[in-house]
């Protein structure tokens, strides 16, 4: 049984939300300054954090975990509350949800029509609330950050940034040592990313003695080929204050501040990731003073109840609280909220310094290629389908879709496929049958292909009956393919 001490857990999650709010507040004022910054604090009201997004979200998030239940929870659920309770439609998160009222559903809906933004920042300054559902637990902090990140990011950088951000927060919780968080966050993102050459970047340089700024401008050409307000070098930002601040709250934040670009989702982030390190001690009394207990919010649907109630750091945290042992015991990890010492003493594979950060089908979520959707999970089965290219075609073109399909039983599975085509588009076939082992991870797959014709409409689903005998419920789901 883990066992996780209520009082030092709290505190930690409080203080997340502190140093979240302080870190916007400080760098909301100059997002988008493409300079050297020289910003030494407030500029704004006492006691009135500003509004942001980086943590708006978070309270739906929050919310949508609350309704939907950890059991359930996916980029098809949270999909369906930006779409209701997050109105911005800016940059990727426009798009994310434009694809989605479409028919595309993640993780396609974050790579269709989004080559400007999907290696933007939407995702990874929104992954506190995944660390602090699992406390010391980053692979199932990392689960849910995926199913976040690919709605408006698909499988591009943005999506690889939540994942390291979402690690190195939920490690923080029970860290002694800064460089050695980041290097195990490391470890749970593709060493090839952006983003990871972006964190490398910083702690050679900062191991070799480099001045801050050179660090700063060696980013800057980094990412010069993606622009600005992507997240490598924003991320890369975070980590510069982290390491050149040496643990200092206020000198760590000023010096991501101090770099410019998205300065208030670089701030938050280090504030949220020291709060939840050294928890309320490591934030300056006068600066938390400043900045009070209030959630100002600016890009949320104020008449969705359960989120209208989120209007403190304090109640966020309480609402927080109440939902972690649940999140880990339907992760696999019995678990309870105790007056007493922690202990997260439970199995190798899941304890605070396992290295096991990229293992099967359900823990690494990386593991897909970027034109896919997944389109089933139940009790019996996930199926994913890829396609060989983005599903937008011309009279004539084809697509060849493949149905991956994950076994849940501890039994081989027989599936009949049955394809229900609308009019204007035609397929190789429209019947098989497909063995499904028990032993494999990754499951079996069926291919079929998929031809426009003249007649075809700007959006069309091709409904797919997936029927195992023996079993009381189908698996009834849709492709999409969009004219081009």
């Amino acid at each position: 049984m883990v066992k996780l001490n209520r009082k030092m857990l709290e505190d930690k999650i409080y203080a997340c939300w502190i140093g979240k709010n302080i870190g916007g507040t400080i760098g909301g004022p100059f997002e988008g300054k493409k300079e050297l910054l020289d910003v030494k604090g407030f500029v704004s009201e006492k006691g009135e954090p500003l509004p942001n997004d980086d943590l708006d979200l978070q309270l739906v998030w929050l919310c949508a975990m609350e309704e939907v239940g950890p059991y359930q929870l996916t980029a098809r659920e949270l999909g369906e509350y930006w779409i209701n309770y997050l109105p911005p439609h800016w940059n990727e998160y426009g798009i994310g949800k434009a694809n989605m009222k479409a028919g595309v559903m993640p993780p396609l809906c974050g790579e269709l029509n989004n080559e400007q933004w999907k290696h933007s920042n939407g995702a990874w300054i929104r992954s506190e609330i995944w660390a602090c559902l699992a406390p010391g637990f980053p692979q199932i902090a990392r689960r849910y950050a995926f199913e976040d990140a690919c709605i408006d990011h698909g499988m591009s950088e943005g999506t690889v940034a939540e994942q390291f951000t979402a690690t190195l927060e939920s490690l923080a919780f029970f860290a002694t040592d800064i460089r050695q968080v980041l290097e195990e966050a490391l470890e749970a993102i593709p060493a090839e990313s952006r983003v990871a050459k972006a964190v490398r970047l910083v702690m050679e340089g900062y191991d070799r003695g480099d001045d801050w700024k050179d660090v700063r401008n060696a980013l800057v050409e980094q990412s010069k080929d993606i622009g600005w307000f992507q997240a490598p070098a924003n991320v890369g930002f975070a980590v510069l204050g982290l390491l050149y601040g040496e643990g200092d709250f206020k000198k760590s934040m000023l010096y991501a501040v101090n770099c410019g670009d998205d300065t208030d989702c670089t701030a938050a982030t280090v504030g949220a990731f020291l709060g939840i390190f050294y928890g309320m001690d490591g934030i300056p009394k006068d600066w938390a003073e400043y900045i009070g207990d209030k959630i100002i919010t600016i890009s949320v649907d104020r008449s969705y109840r359960r989120v209208k109630s989120l209007e403190s750091c304090t109640e966020l945290t309480r609402r927080v609280m109440q939902m972690i042992p649940t999140v880990l015991i339907a992760n696999g990890i019995p678990a309870e909220l105790t007056d007493g010492e922690t202990s997260l003493e439970i199995d190798k594979n899941f304890a605070i310094n396992s290295k096991k950060y990229r293992s099967d089908y359900e823990m690494d979520p990386l593991v897909r290629s970027q034109n896919c959707i997944d389109v089933w999970s139940s009790a019996l089965m996930r199926v994913r389908a890829e396609f060989d290219r983005l599903p937008q075609l011309l009279p004539g073109e084809s697509v060849t879709v493949t149905l991956n399909v994950n076994n849940k039983m501890p039994c081989p599975l027989n599936l009949d496929i049955r394809l229900i085509l609308p009019e204007g588009v035609t397929a190789d076939r429209k019947y098989g049958r497909m063995y499904v082992d028990h032993k494999s991870a990754l499951g079996d797959n069926w291919s079929f292909t998929l031809t426009a014709t003249e007649e075809m409409k700007a959006m069309n689903r091709i409904i797919v009956e997936m029927d195992c005998p023996g079993r009381p419920q189908p698996a009834l789901f849709v492709i999409p393919v969009l004219a081009q």
